[in-house]
């Protein structure tokens, strides 16, 4: 039974962290469900109110970070708010409509349409479409240190 839950934990951690890129997956929540997993399979003792508070707050703050961050890039080029709202609906949709690079495409396009569509000329579209592209990898990053954090945090808590 111990060798299930370590493979369920370290399961989660890589979705977790593969959910920093891939928008679908369910990124900090797999993370913190590792921790349920783990207490379910070993035990809860070695995670006290400290513990569950820190991780909590990390998993607040990748959730505004994820909006806040990759928003930034799109205001931050000039971008409104129908481009924040093209650029998440691309987010979502892009990987499905186009595998393998949808994950840049979508955001891009998504923002360009939601700029064009409220009346802003082509060449400002483009700039903007380019700044939700930064504001994604700038997120990913955000994502990627909080959720290593996250698992850096639980093992040094184990060992210690």
């Amino acid at each position: 039974m111990d060798i299930l839950g370590w493979i369920l934990v370290i399961l989660l951690f890589v979705v977790g962290m593969a959910g920093a890129i891939y928008p679908i997956l369910p990124g900090a929540l797999a993370i913190y469900g590792a921790f349920f997993v783990y207490g379910w399979f070993f035990s809860f003792s070695e995670f006290g109110f400290l513990f569950w508070s820190i991780q909590t707050i990390i998993v607040i703050a990748l959730f505004i970070a994820d909006y806040a961050v990759s928003a930034w890039g799109v205001k931050r080029f000039g971008g409104s708010r129908a481009s924040v709202i093209g650029s998440t609906i691309g987010l979502i949709f892009g990987p499905f409509v186009i595998p393998a690079l949808g994950l840049i495409i979508g955001p891009f396009v998504g923002a360009v349409i939601g700029e064009i569509i409220i009346g802003t000329n082509i060449q400002k579209s483009l700039k903007v479409g380019l700044g939700s592209v930064v504001g994604l990898f700038t997120s990913v990053v955000v994502k990627v240190v909080l959720q290593l954090a996250m698992i850096v945090l639980f093992v040094l808590w184990l060992i210690f």
